[in-house]
């Protein structure tokens, strides 16, 4: 029988550290002790938050409900041939750690991934993407609960709907399943994607061909180690914007405004556009606002190192937009989920 805590503090359980408190708080190991986490819910009438690592959420108000965190660990290789493996991960299992695993045993395709804060369960929400790599390319299927019956439900990857940081779990099926584990098909074939510009400039002199796995992993955890603040030091949740995409009249329209503008191929007729580079030419980087922060390396990261209520990082993230809106006309869209 899991313990359900009253009144129960999760400011330690977000990386925001955000002071919050929740109604009730259950920690759950098992499908078991989630279903038993459900019934006492439903009983009680009671809204439920499904928590993992904690790193792409905030906190506006304190949950009137049961905070069910999510435990479950394990890893298994449930299918293999000789040049594929399908490794099926516990959603608790942290993220980062799953990808160091991997690499560990000769498994490829989520190094570009490396030190995206987190837990697996989280991933396939999120759609969780890096450095040329979404997660949505490597997963062929989740395990999950269905919260209102229980019943245990499973998706295979054209289920989810995945688009850029985005599914069906964000959408129609937002908060209507709880995502058990995932597996996802992975090389054993040392293949390396180094598309993107920052990789492609940092190994830049190097033969690219002979780039391993486990050096664009390093190369990854280095690149964010120097734009990204560690949670733990001064409180985050990494990217808070999503890139936006624009259309290519707009696009065209901008240009002759901004002609270093960066700027990413989006599918027909559009362009995609770094948050960053919006925030930063509106003139946000590096700016206190009301005891948070724009980080002073990487424009997209809200910092909160006075441990501020949610509420106070939500008015910067909305001034920002304004006058993201005002100049470029371009709705920025936050990323992490507020609660």
């Amino acid at each position: 029988m899991p313990l359900f805590l009253p009144k129960f503090s999760l400011q330690k359980l977000n990386t925001l550290a955000v002071p919050a408190t929740a109604d009730f708080y259950v920690s759950v190991t098992n499908h078991n002790e989630i279903k038993e986490a459900l019934a006492f819910a439903r009983e009680r009438e009671l809204p439920i938050f499904l928590l993992g690592g904690g790193s792409n959420i905030v906190f506006e108000n304190n949950f009137q409900g049961l905070v069910i965190h999510l435990k479950l660990q394990g890893v298994q290789v449930v299918q293999e041939t000789d040049d594929h493996v399908w490794v099926n991960f516990a959603a608790g299992e942290n993220w980062h750690q799953t990808v160091e695993y991997c690499l560990d045993n000769g498994y490829y395709g989520l190094e570009n991934l490396s030190l995206i804060p987190g837990s697996v369960g989280a991933a396939p929400i999120q759609n969780i993407g890096a450095y040329g790599v979404e997660v949505k390319d490597l997963i062929t299927e989740l395990s999950t609960i269905e919260i209102a019956s229980g019943t245990e439900v499973y998706f295979l990857n054209e289920s989810c709907q995945f688009a850029y940081r985005d599914s069906i779990f964000k959408q129609a099926f937002k908060d209507k399943y709880i995502i058990t584990s995932v597996t996802f098909k992975l090389s054993k074939i040392a293949k390396t994607n180094l598309t993107y510009p920052a990789l492609q400039e940092y190994f830049s002199g190097e033969d690219l061909a002979a780039v391993t796995p486990e050096e664009v992993s390093q190369a990854v955890i280095n690149i964010r180690q120097s734009k990204l603040p560690d949670p733990e030091q001064i409180p985050n949740v990494g990217s808070f914007f999503k890139n936006p995409v624009i259309d290519q009249s707009h696009f065209e329209k901008l240009m002759k405004q901004y002609p270093k503008m960066p700027s990413y191929p989006a599918g027909d007729n559009h362009r995609k556009l770094p948050a960053a580079w919006l925030i930063d030419q509106a003139g946000w980087k590096g700016k206190e606002f009301n005891g948070v922060a724009v980080h002073s390396q990487q424009a997209l990261v809200l910092t909160n190192p006075n441990k501020l209520i949610g509420r106070v990082i939500l008015d910067l993230a909305n001034a920002i937009q304004k006058s993201v809106k005002d100049q470029f006309a371009i709705d920025l869209e936050i990323e992490p989920r507020v609660y």
